[in-house]
């Protein structure tokens, strides 16, 4: 389970002040308190700003959280493919992924398990038959 994040808790910007914080607690917390609404949804609630403004009203626990945060969101790199081959190569060309625009042959050069993987698959269906011919020309077997 992802922790929560304490900022959403409260419902103020991570570079917030201490007294916007603070005021933020207060009004969720007189909202919630279970003296005015006694709902399990009220309850859920109230241990969740509690938690969120014990982590945030302490600065050596905010600083943590807020560290932990950056090194945790590191932007996430896909899968890099080059460009389509520039060859006048006559053939199918793969209409969507990562290798659109090639052909079924420059990919089993570049990329033969991906095209392997396509005869298997369901979006690889109407290519399955040309697939099969340019593996087996190839001396590799569709799997």
């Amino acid at each position: 389970m992802e922790p929560v994040d304490p900022y959403r808790v409260l419902q103020v910007a991570p570079h917030a002040e201490q007294e916007v914080i603070q005021a933020a607690y207060r009004a969720l917390a007189l909202k919630y308190h279970p003296d005015r609404d006694r709902t399990t949804y009220a309850l859920r609630r109230m241990l969740q700003v509690n938690a969120a403004y014990a982590l945030l009203r302490d600065e050596a626990a905010r600083s943590s959280w807020d560290r932990s945060q950056r090194t945790d969101r590191q932007p996430v790199r896909g899968v890099s493919v080059s460009p389509p081959p520039r060859s006048e190569s006559a053939g199918t060309r793969v209409g969507f992924g990562r290798y659109a625009g090639w052909t079924l042959r420059d990919l089993a050069r570049q990329d033969p398990e991906y095209l392997r993987w396509l005869s298997r698959h369901s979006s690889g269906i109407s290519y399955r038959t040309e697939i099969y011919q340019i593996l087996g020309r190839m001396g590799a077997t569709a799997a």
